[in-house]
């Protein structure tokens, strides 16, 4: 039999029932449609608690609240203190109390001659309830009560006594055990803060001249305000097959190869390439990063070179062409003959649970070298199984980790790789450039569904994308993309060169870059008078200082009267610190505006005098109204970064 109260579209929750996302310490909204038959008022609340809570460990509630009455949504929120497996539940009751109270307020204003038996029955719902309050409780719901039937009062009096402000709070929150109604248990995952917000530096070491070179650019980078330098593969590169510069197939015997042509003779997975260095070298960089404050991500690339042990010791492993050959990778026309893809699934379920094993051991080895984040190269091209399985051992034994998505593919398969488990993934950003484009993009990432579990990292280039305005683009272009990348979404990164400009594209069709990394050493004046380091550090220094930069749920557009300049704010999830972003889209030329502010998005009373502080400028500003003006010139400054304060 359905139950007398409905609770449907809750969330946050993914389309398969596995786990949506959150961090320690994140306020993850909640909501629900809830809804019975009849006028009767109703109460909802939402309770959570880790997963496995062997400790005994109670749970924990919050208050929802009626925020859409047309469409009977309530919302509100939760905080979760510990990383790990958490479950949450919506519960909901008719709130006889309010009910009562809703009823007798109208028959006293019309003259009820009932009121008496109304006061009544008032009196002994408040004796029911004053059994369930907890006992420090207890004492205003039975004045209330008493109050009721106390004939010396009168009618009026009697009723005030009954209405009682406090007594329909205390009673708000206690269940109705009559139609309780309660859902199913939804599961949430709870990473570290760094799985939502970060800035991230990605460099290859062979161009530092190996790891322990490597390691005197960390302070740098470090100065650049970066939370993580990611390094592409460091492993053995294969020989046969060896890629040569532009991704040619005839290799020089000097030429260094793709570091994703992992294995040879030297090793594989778990070895580091002996022109990098040793594993000694790199438990140094490690340590290194650690004193810069720096964590280390790693590429995990699940493929193999020609000359990997595994293509030797586990043939069973790859997929085998008509002639027995194995086959390389290919992405028409693009061709990768110094790669073999992994057969993921090969005949034998012994042969595929010994591969899977061997996966997770690459995890487990870097990971007692002090790596914590991995970006996983292509992991669309994986089956999905294969990563539900791997991520949940990784996770459980260390639920510390952080996988970065590397996926440019259909949004499906971007938003189902997120869904079983990846802690971030890449995005489209590096192709949003038009205002309409990203409004309408952001708003989906922010406000969407997969909101509640596709966390987006934006990477205004890639060594294989090179995009947009910064193909052959000025300074001005790569000043604007970073503002935009680092103030739009909690995570975001960047290649190294960014900030020298690099901006050759390989050709007018090719979105790589000319002479790119990938296939050769690049040589680069880190000191050049020119560079945007002190510009990037300017930017990864108000995101460290506003807290309102790590969220994305709070993102709010607001309209601008030109198509060239783009507005958007952002608030804190306890809504203390409130931050509004005008950027200029033009990289060429200046433009000016007019704002139109949602004030309430602000948290700014209309009227009042907002006082805004420009982080990029240190210029202050006072605005009465709706309506600022803004002017700016891409050659000076590509944006302001305001920080709104109310007068």
């Amino acid at each position: 039999m359905l139950p007398r109260l409905t609770i449907e579209d809750v969330r946050p929750r993914t389309p398969e029932g596995m786990p949506a996302k959150a961090v320690v310490g994140e306020h993850v909204p909640v909501t629900a449609a809830i809804f019975r038959d009849g006028h009767d008022v109703l109460a909802a609340r939402v309770r959570w608690r880790p997963a496995a809570s062997k400790d005994g460990k109670p749970w924990r509630t919050a208050p929802l609240s009626l925020v859409e009455p047309g469409l009977d949504r309530w919302a509100g929120s939760i905080t979760v203190d510990d990383i790990g497996h958490h479950g949450f539940q919506i519960e909901a009751w008719t709130d006889r109390f309010a009910t009562w109270r809703h009823d007798a307020e109208i028959k006293a204003s019309v003259g009820d001659p009932e009121l008496e038996v109304v006061l009544e029955e008032g009196g002994q719902l408040l004796d029911r309830l004053a059994k369930r309050v907890d006992k420090p409780m207890r004492g205003p719901v039975v004045a209330a009560a008493q109050g009721l039937r106390d004939t010396s009062l009168s009618l009026d009096e009697r009723l005030t006594a009954g209405l009682d402000q406090h007594v329909a709070a205390l009673l708000a929150g206690v269940p109705d055990p009559i139609d309780l109604t309660r859902t199913k248990t939804f599961p949430l995952w709870v990473d570290r803060p760094r799985a939502r917000a970060g800035a991230w530096y990605e460099l290859f070491p062979r161009s530092e001249g190996g790891l322990e070179q490597a390691a005197k650019r960390l302070a740098g980078v470090a100065g650049m305000g970066f939370d993580v330098v990611y390094l592409p593969p460091i492993h053995p590169i294969g020989h046969t097959f060896r890629k040569g510069p532009g991704n040619t197939v005839d290799a020089g015997p000097e030429d260094p190869g793709s570091p994703w042509a992992i294995g040879s003779e030297d090793g594989g997975h778990l070895a580091v390439h002996p022109e990098l260095g040793t594993i000694d070298d790199f438990d140094s960089f490690v340590e290194e990063a650690r004193a810069n404050d720096l964590e280390v991500a790693l590429d995990y690339a699940l493929q193999c070179s020609p000359d990997h042990p595994w293509v030797h010791e586990h043939p069973e492993w790859f997929h085998h062409r008509a002639d027995g050959s194995i086959a390389y990778a290919e992405n028409p026309p693009k061709k990768y003959q110094d790669i073999y893809p992994i057969n993921f699934w090969p005949d034998s379920d012994s042969d595929r649970k010994a591969l899977w094993e061997a996966c997770r051991e690459i995890f487990e080895y870097w990971i007692e070298h002090g790596v914590k984040i991995f970006r996983v190269d292509n992991p669309h091209t994986k089956p999905f199984a294969f990563w539900d399985w791997i991520i949940d051992a990784v996770r459980d034994a260390h639920p510390e980790v952080v996988l970065l998505a590397e996926a440019f593919t259909r949004p499906p398969v971007m938003s189902k790789l997120a869904e079983v488990g990846f802690t971030q993934s890449y995005t489209y950003f590096a192709w949003r450039t038009a205002k309409w484009e990203l409004e309408e993009y952001l708003t989906e990432l922010a406000h969407g569904p997969q909101a509640d579990w596709f966390r987006p990292n934006f990477w205004p280039n890639t060594p294989d994308i090179l995009a947009g305005p910064l193909r052959n683009g000025p300074p001005s272009a790569f000043r604007l993309r970073l503002l935009l990348a680092a103030t739009l979404a909690p995570s975001y990164g960047i290649y190294s060169g960014y900030e020298l400009c690099e901006n050759a594209p390989a050709s007018d069709a090719n979105e790589e870059y000319l002479d790119s990394e990938k296939y050769e050493i690049k040589s680069r004046d880190w000191d050049r008078e020119d560079s945007l380091a002190p510009f990037v550090a300017l930017v990864n220094d108000i995101r460290h200082r506003h807290v309102a930069f790590d969220e994305l749920r709070t993102l709010a557009f607001h309209p601008v009267d030109s198509e060239n300049v783009i507005a958007y704010s952002k608030r804190s999830g306890d809504g203390s610190d409130v931050i509004l972003c005008v950027v200029n889209l033009d990289p060429h030329d200046w433009h000016e505006a007019t704002l139109s502010l949602d004030l309430t998005e602000l948290d700014v009373e209309p009227g009042a005098t907002v006082e805004v502080y420009d982080e990029m400028t240190g210029v202050s500003y006072s605005w009465t109204g709706e309506h600022p003006y803004v002017r700016l010139d891409p050659t000076v400054v590509p944006g302001h970064v305001f920080h709104v304060r109310t007068a």
